[in-house]
């Protein structure tokens, strides 16, 4: 796997020094020069000292042959804008980190599906640790490739309900969150903009799913 990681945030890093364990290919831009230098001389793999939202930079980068985009500085508007132009480029998995929770919306609705908050899932973590919820065991329910996905409910689907949605086969719609309240799907809620559908299905339907409910 050819893996183009933008930022040498902690985050960045450590996802870095994990890929290269892995035997990944992997490619770092980091607009830092002094950290840069360092990390060139200490990660074997390649380092560019760039600023990473530039398409020129990426091309450099080898963008058009990546497999994957991670971007992980610590500006979300950076890495909205690295994702739009790694969706540009036709990546097939963009993943992109947000510290605010505004962000995180804002690239809900701009379609991006792999999205990482860390203040919120640590959170989550430690609320569900006080509840005395296992989420490590949690997680491991989930297994082969099954996967939980969310969709932001738009002005085109207001008034539809969930069993309305073009859903393939294999998949099911569980329910919504609607601002702080989840409400099963067998409530027969219709839908307003703004809420969050939470889905389980197939790896392989991912990417149908989400075009299918944008054309809706």
């Amino acid at each position: 796997m050819r893996l183009v990681i933008v930022g040498a945030s902690s985050l960045g890093m450590h996802l870095t020094r994990n890929q290269i364990r892995q035997g990944n290919e992997v490619v770092l831009i980091e607009r830092d020069e002094e950290v840069a230098r360092e990390l060139a001389e200490e990660l074997d793999c390649t380092v560019i000292n760039a600023e990473g939202t530039r398409p020129d930079i990426l091309e450099k980068a080898g963008i058009g042959t990546a497999d994957a985009v991670v971007a992980c500085t610590n500006h979300d508007q950076d890495n909205i804008l690295i994702g739009l132009i790694a969706r540009e480029a036709r990546i097939e998995k963009v993943i992109i980190k947000t510290d605010d929770e505004k962000f995180m919306q804002v690239a809900k609705k701009l379609g991006f599906t792999y999205l990482i908050n860390p203040p919120h899932i640590s959170s989550t973590i430690i609320a569900d640790a006080l509840r005395e919820v296992d989420t490590i065991q949690l997680s491991n329910l989930v297994r082969a490739d099954v996967r939980f996905i969310s969709f932001l409910a738009g002005d085109k689907h207001k008034g539809r309900r969930i069993s309305e949605l073009p859903l393939p086969e294999k998949t099911e719609c569980i329910g919504l969150y609607r601002k702080n309240d989840f409400i099963l799907a067998s409530e027969g809620p219709k839908l307003e903009e703004g809420d969050e559908l939470i889905i389980i299905t197939r790896s392989e339907h991912i990417n149908r799913i989400y075009e299918k409910l944008k054309e809706m």
